[in-house]
C-alpha cells in the first residue's frame, strides 16, 4: 500500500518466506518436535498451527466471493452484519407473557421467542393474548413448542392476515421431530406421519417468505458435549433427511428449504465459533445446489442460542462473561439472530428482570456501542479464520457422507453412531475439566470456596442418565460442570465444612506455587482452606495445623525437602489427613509408608481425588 508520497510502506524490509520462517523455527526448537511443541489439536481433529500467512488464503479458495453472493460464506448482507436481538419468554401465563413481549420490545428486542410447556395447547385466543402488542411488519416472532400446540402455525398466520403484509411477516417454528428423537429415543413415526404434517405446514405458510416451519435443533448437539464438527455434520445430515423425506411428499426443494432453520448452540471456543457459522453457510448452500435449488432458497437461516453446556451454577456471574464472547462469535459469523440466555437460567424457573435486561443488554452494546453492525463478515481475510472455516467445512462434510452412507440421519440414529460419537467427546472434555486442561472460571480454577448456592436453586439442575428409548437410545443433554458440583454441593450440604491447613515450609518459590495450588484444588469442593506464609520447621507448622482444628494437613514444598518430614507430620496428624503438594516420584512409596494419604499434582483428577477425601471426612 503506497504512503501520501507515493512509496510502497515497508518496501525495505524484504519478504520472508515460509521456508525461513520454519527454519528458524527449527533453530528455536533445538531439536524438539515441532508438531508436539507448538500444533495443537482442536477436539474436532483439526491441527491449530503456531502461525499462518497469506498463502493459507490461497490454499482454503474462499476468498473469491463477496457478501451476499452463493455459497454466501460472507452472509447474507452486503451493507453491514444485520442480526435480530431475541429474547425468549416462558409462556405460563399468555397474558402475562404477551405483556412481557411488549415489555423486551420496548426496551431494545427485536424478535420475540414464546416458549410453551409440552403440557400446553394455545387456543386462538391465547395467541391473540401473545401477539396483541406486537407490530409483525417490524418484529420477528418464534414458537418453541416443539409440535405440541397443534395448528399452532394456522393460529398465527390468522392473526398474521389481519394485521400484517404478508412479505414483512418473520416468524420461526421449532418443529424438529429429528431432534426430538434425538433426546426422547421416541420414533418420530410413532404416533403419525410427522412428515405430513410438516408438508402441511409448508403449504400453509408458503404465502408467506419469512414464515419458516421447520427447525433443525443443531445445539441439542452441542449441548449434548459435541464437538463443533459433529454438531455442524449431524445438523446437516438432519437437514439433508428433511430434504428426502418431503421432496417424496411432492414439495420442492426451493420450497424446502426456504421454510426451514437451523438452530445452533455457541460455545466460548471464539474463533472456531465463528468459523462454524460460515463453514454451516457454505456446506448448506452446497447441498441445496446439489438437490436442484436456487440460489435464493440455498440461503441458510441461522438462529444462534448461547450454549447450556459450559454455564455454571457457583460463580454464575462468570456466565454472564461466557454469554458475552458466545454472542459475539455468532454475530460475527453472521448468525441471522440471536439469544443470549440469563446468566441464571440454568438454575432459576424465571431468572428475574436485572438477569433478562443484561442478556439483552449484552446484544444490545455490541450493536449500539461496539459497532458489530456496521461491517459484513468481519472476519473475512482472517489468515486464521480462513484457514479454520475451510477446516471445519471439510471435516463437516467427512462426518455427513459418513452418516449417510450409514442409511441417512434416523438410521445412523437407530445404529447409535451419533449416540457413541457424541459422547465420546463428551467424555473427553469432562475427563479434561476434572484434569483441569479445560477450565470452568470459578469451578475447577479461582473457586470461591466460601459461595453457597443451594438456596438460589429453584429447579432440577442435574440432567438424568438416560435408558434405551423405545426406538433408541437417546443423547443426554447437560452441562460439563455438572459432576463437580454434585460434589461441592455435598459438601455444602454436610453438617460441617472440612478445614484444610497448609504447611508451608523450605523452599520459597515451591512452597508458594504449591500452596497456590493446593487452595484452588480443595476449594473447588467448598472446604475452608488457611493458607500460611512458611513456617521456620515442621513442629512450628504441625502446631499450627493443630490450633487451626484441620482435618486436611497439605504439606507445601519441593521434592526433595518432603522424605525428612513426613513421618514426624504423620506421628503429629493423627486425626487429620497428610496430603502432600506434588508428586515425587522417587520417594513416593517412602512417602506413603510414611502416612502421606493423597499426592495433588496437576494430573490428579480433581472430581474423584476430592470425593475419595469427602468419603474419609464422613461427607456422603
Amino acid at each position: 500500500m503506497p504512503n501520501s508520497h507515493g512509496k510502497k510502506l515497508f518496501q525495505e524490509f524484504p519478504p520472508v518466506s515460509r521456508e525461513e520462517w520454519e527454519a528458524l523455527i527449527q533453530k528455536d526448537l533445538k531439536g524438539a518436535d515441532y508438531q508436539k511443541k507448538l500444533v495443537s489439536k482442536t477436539p474436532e481433529g483439526i491441527d491449530v498451527k503456531p502461525y499462518y500467512r497469506e498463502d493459507d488464503l490461497t490454499k482454503s479458495g474462499l476468498t473469491e466471493q463477496a457478501p451476499g453472493a452463493f455459497p454466501f460464506i460472507r452472509g447474507k448482507h452486503t451493507d453491514g452484519q444485520k442480526w435480530l436481538i431475541r429474547q425468549d419468554i416462558l409462556v405460563d401465563d399468555t397474558a402475562r407473557a404477551g405483556q412481557k413481549a411488549a415489555s423486551v420490545i420496548s426496551k431494545g428486542a427485536d424478535s420475540v421467542g414464546f416458549i410453551v410447556p409440552a403440557t400446553k395447547r394455545l387456543t386462538e385466543k391465547e395467541v391473540n393474548q401473545l401477539l396483541q402488542s406486537i407490530c409483525l411488519n417490524e418484529i420477528e416472532v418464534s414458537f418453541l413448542s416443539k409440535g405440541n400446540t397443534p395448528g399452532i402455525v394456522e393460529l398465527f398466520l390468522n392473526e398474521a392476515k389481519i394485521r400484517a403484509d404478508k412479505n414483512l411477516v418473520r416468524a420461526s417454528f421449532d418443529f424438529d421431530p429429528l431432534g426430538d428423537m434425538l433426546v426422547t429415543g421416541k420414533n418420530p413415526m410413532a404416533e403419525g406421519d410427522v412428515f405430513e404434517e410438516l408438508r402441511t405446514n409448508v403449504l400453509t405458510s408458503s404465502e408467506y417468505p419469512g414464515v419458516r416451519v421447520i427447525q433443525v435443533n443443531g445445539q441439542h448437539f452441542q449441548n449434548a458435549g459435541s464437538s463443533i464438527v459433529q454438531e455442524l455434520g449431524f445438523s446437516l445430515a438432519a437437514g439433508n433427511e428433511y430434504m428426502s423425506r418431503l421432496r417424496e411428499k411432492g414439495l420442492s426443494t426451493d420450497q424446502i428449504a426456504s421454510s426451514m432453520s437451523f438452530c445452533f448452540a455457541i460455545g466460548s471456543n471464539y474463533f472456531m465459533e465463528i468459523a462454524k457459522i460460515r463453514s454451516a453457510r457454505l456446506l448448506w448452500a452446497k447441498l441445496i445446489e446439489a438437490w436442484g435449488g436456487s440460489e435464493e432458497s440455498a440461503m441458510m437461516h441461522i438462529h444462534s442460542v448461547t450454549s447450556r453446556f459450559n454455564k455454571s451454577v457457583y460463580d454464575p456471574h462468570v456466565n454472564m462473561l461466557r454469554t458475552t464472547t458466545e454472542a459475539m462469535s455468532a454475530i460475527l459469523g453472521g448468525a441471522d439472530s440471536v439469544a443470549v440466555e440469563p446468566y441464571n437460567a440454568i438454575f432459576k424457573d424465571h431468572p428475574g428482570d436485572l438477569s433478562d435486561r443484561i442478556a439483552r443488554n449484552t446484544q444490545i452494546v455490541l450493536r449500539e456501542e461496539s459497532y458489530l453492525d456496521k461491517i459484513s463478515d468481519p472476519a473475512a481475510g482472517s489468515y486464521y479464520i480462513e484457514s479454520l472455516t475451510a477446516s471445519i467445512a471439510a471435516e463437516a462434510w467427512k462426518l455427513f457422507l459418513e452418516t449417510e452412507e450409514k442409511g441417512g440421519f434416523t438410521e445412523a440414529f437407530r445404529k447409535d453412531f451419533i449416540q457413541s460419537q457424541i459422547e465420546s467427546v463428551a467424555k473427553k472434555r469432562v475427563d479434561n475439566l476434572a484434569a483441569r486442561s479445560e477450565t470452568l472460571l470459578g469451578l475447577n480454577q479461582y473457586p470461591n470456596s466460601f459461595e453457597k448456592v443451594s438456596a438460589s436453586i429453584e429447579k432440577e439442575i442435574f440432567s438424568a442418565e438416560k435408558d434405551q428409548g423405545e426406538f433408541a437410545r437417546p443423547v443426554r443433554i447437560f452441562r460439563m460442570a455438572e459432576e463437580m458440583e454434585k460434589m461441592r454441593l455435598k459438601t455444602e450440604k454436610s453438617s460441617r465444612t472440612p478445614v484444610v491447613f497448609l504447611l508451608t515450609f523450605g523452599d520459597v518459590t515451591m512452597r508458594r506455587a504449591r500452596a497456590g495450588f493446593s487452595s484452588n484444588f480443595f476449594g473447588c469442593a467448598g472446604f475452608e482452606v488457611i493458607d500460611n506464609i512458611g513456617f521456620d520447621n515442621i513442629q512450628e507448622g504441625m502446631q499450627a495445623a493443630k490450633q487451626a482444628k484441620a482435618d486436611i494437613i497439605v504439606l507445601c514444598s519441593s521434592d526433595g525437602e518432603y522424605p525428612a518430614v513426613t513421618t514426624i507430620a504423620s506421628q503429629l496428624s493423627k486425626n487429620s489427613i497428610l496430603v502432600i503438594a506434588g508428586y515425587p516420584k522417587e520417594s513416593i512409596d517412602q512417602l506413603t509408608k510414611d502416612g502421606a494419604r493423597y499426592f495433588i499434582h496437576m494430573r490428579s483428577n480433581l472430581v474423584e481425588t476430592l470425593t475419595m477425601i469427602q468419603n474419609d471426612l464422613g461427607i456422603q
